[in-house]
C-alpha cells in the first residue's frame, strides 16, 4: 500500500497503516522467537522441580501480563512514534529516554535482531547442512553468519516498502508460528503422553520446593530465561503513530498478545512434562527440548518439525523488532538526540527509512562480532531496569499531569503497577547478588550513555530539554 493510498498522520507524515489485529499479530510475533522451544532445559536445571518449572513460566507471565495493563495507560495517554522511549522522556525528563533509546540501539534491538537471525540460520542447516557453524564463505564470516545477515537486509528492505508491507509479512508469519506451537500443544497432551513421565513429574510435582527464601531466590534467577523468551511485547508501543485508534487498539493489542503468548508458553510447559520426565528435559540434547519431545511424537521426523516451526518463528520474530525498533530512534531525532537524518521519512512509503538502515547496519555487524549472545546476556538485567521505571512512570504522571486524558487506566491501580516494581525490584537485587556478570556489564552500558548524552546536548548547540 503507498502512502498515498493511506492515512496519514497531519502533523509527522506516519502512515496510520495498523489495525487491531496487525498491532496484536506484532506483540505475538515479536514475543514468540527460539527461546520457548530450549530455554526450559536450562530454567529446569536451576530450580530442579516440575512444579517450580511451571511455577516460573507463570510468574513470568503474570508479570509481563501486568506490566502490559500498565503500559496500556501510557500508551493510550501518548500515541506517539517511540512508544516506551515517549514514556521515560515524559515522566523523567529526556535523560531517561536517551538511555533507553543509547542501549536499544547498541544492544538490546539491534542484538536480538542479530541473534534470532541468528537462530533461524541455525535451524535452517537442519534442511541444508552447508549452512554451518564452521563452513566459512569469507575469512571469518560462517555460512550461518552470511545467511542471518542475509535475512536481517531482507526484512529491512520488506519494512522500507512500508508500514503496510511489513505487517503484511507479520500476519502472516504470527499466524505460522502460533498454529505450529497450537500444534505442539495438542499433539502433546494428546498424543505424547508418556506414563513414566507423568508419574515422575506429577508425583513428585513440587521436588526440591522448600517454600523459603532459597525457593524465591532460585525461580527469580531462573527467570532470565523465561523472561527473555517473553520480553519484546512491548515493541508495539514503538509504532504507536501508525496505528489506527491507538487509544483503543494499543492497550488491547497489548493485553490480547500477551495473554495469548503466556497462555501458550504455560501450555507448552505442560507438554513438556506430559511426554519428558524432568531430567530428559535438563539433560535434553543442545537444550532443544521441543526437538526432544517431538522426536518422541513423530521419531526422527519430528526434529525437521521443530526446525522448520522454529524457522517460521524466528523469521518472523526478526521483522517484528525490526518494523519496531526502527520508531524509537526515529523518534529520538525528532527530539534532536540523535542525527537529524534518522526522522526522515520515505517521501513514497512513509518509512522511517535512515533509521531502518542504521539499525540494519549495526545488526549485521554484531552478528559478524559473534558477541550477539554475550551481550543479550548483559542487558537482561538493563530491561528490566526500564521495564521497572516506565510503570514507576504511570505514578509519577498520574501526579504531574493529574487532568490529562487518560481512555484507558491501568487495572489493579496502584496495587498491581507497586506489585510488579516490588517483584521486578526483587528479582534485579538477586541477579545483582546471584548473577553478578549478567547484570554489572548491562548496568555499565546503560551508564555509558549519561556522558554520551550531555556530549551531544553540546554537540548540538541546544540543551538537553525536550518540550512535551
Amino acid at each position: 500500500m503507498s502512502k498515498a493510498a493511506a492515512e496519514t498522520h497531519p502533523d509527522t507524515g506516519l502512515v496510520k497503516g495498523l489495525g487491531l489485529l496487525d498491532s496484536t499479530t506484532l506483540v505475538v510475533g515479536s514475543m514468540i522467537g527460539s527461546g520457548i522451544f530450549i530455554v526450559s532445559a536450562d530454567i529446569a536445571r536451576s530450580v530442579k522441580s516440575p512444579g517450580l518449572l511451571i511455577a516460573t513460566w507463570v510468574v513470568t507471565a503474570l508479570l509481563t501480563m501486568i506490566a502490559a495493563l500498565s503500559y496500556g495507560e501510557l500508551a493510550a495517554m501518548m500515541p506517539q512514534a517511540g512508544g516506551q522511549y515517549v514514556y521515560l522522556r515524559e515522566a523523567f525528563g529526556p535523560l531517561f529516554g536517551f538511555l533507553f533509546g543509547w542501549t536499544m540501539f547498541l544492544v538490546i534491538q539491534t542484538g536480538t535482531i542479530a541473534a534470532v537471525a541468528v537462530a533461524f540460520a541455525k535451524y535452517t542447516g537442519v534442511f541444508f547442512p552447508a549452512v554451518a557453524a564452521d563452513n566459512y564463505v569469507l575469512p571469518h564470516v560462517s555460512m550461518q553468519q552470511a545467511l542471518a545477515i542475509l535475512i536481517i537486509v531482507l526484512l529491512t528492505w520488506i519494512n522500507a516498502q512500508g508500514i503496510r508491507t511489513g505487517a503484511m509479512v507479520q500476519n502472516i508469519f504470527t499466524f505460522a508460528k502460533t498454529g505450529a506451537l497450537l500444534g505442539l500443544v495438542l499433539f502433546g497432551f494428546f498424543a505424547g503422553r508418556d506414563p513414566q513421565a507423568v508419574t515422575r513429574n506429577f508425583d513428585h510435582f513440587w521436588d526440591n520446593a522448600d517454600w523459603t527464601f532459597t525457593t524465591i531466590r532460585l525461580v527469580g534467577v531462573a527467570m532470565v530465561g523465561s523472561l527473555f523468551s517473553s520480553d519484546a511485547w512491548n515493541n508495539v508501543t514503538f509504532t504507536a503513530g501508525e496505528i489506527r485508534n491507538p487509544k483503543r487498539n494499543l492497550p488491547l493489542s497489548l493485553a490480547l498478545g500477551v495473554a495469548t503468548v503466556s497462555a501458550l508458553y504455560i501450555a507448552c510447559n505442560f507438554v513438556y512434562l506430559n511426554a519428558l520426565p524432568l531430567e530428559a528435559i535438563q539433560t535434553a540434547p543442545q537444550d532443544r527440548v521441543a526437538t526432544a519431545v517431538a522426536l518422541k511424537m513423530f521419531g526422527p521426523l519430528g526434529a525437521s518439525l521443530i526446525a522448520g516451526a522454529i524457522m517460521i518463528s524466528t523469521f518472523g520474530c526478526t521483522n517484528g523488532l525490526t518494523l519496531a525498533g526502527a520508531r524509537v530512534y526515529y523518534a529520538m531525532a525528532h527530539d534532536g538526540l540523535l542525527f537529524k537524518s534518522f526522522s526522515k521519512l520515505d517521501p513514497k512509503t512513509g518509512a522511517p527509512r535512515v533509521s531502518l538502515v542504521w539499525q540494519c547496519i549495526w545488526a549485521c555487524l554484531l552478528t559478524l562480532s559473534g558477541r550477539y549472545g554475550d551481550l543479550l546476556d548483559y542487558v537482561i538485567f538493563a530491561v528490566m531496569l526500564f521495564y521497572i521505571l516506565t510503570i514507576a512512570g504511570v505514578f509519577v504522571l498520574r501526579i504531574k499531569r493529574p487532568d490529562a486524558e487518560r481512555p484507558y487506566r491501568a487495572i489493579g491501580y496502584p496495587v498491581l503497577p507497586a506489585l510488579y516494581i516490588a517483584i521486578a525490584g526483587l528479582i534485579e537485587i538477586l541477579l545483582l547478588l546471584y548473577k553478578p556478570t549478567y547484570t554489572w556489564p548491562g548496568l555499565t552500558i546503560v551508564l555509558l550513555g549519561i556522558p554520551v548524552y550531555f556530549i551531544w546536548g553540546r554537540r548540538s548547540g541546544r540543551p538537553n530539554e525536550v518540550s512535551s
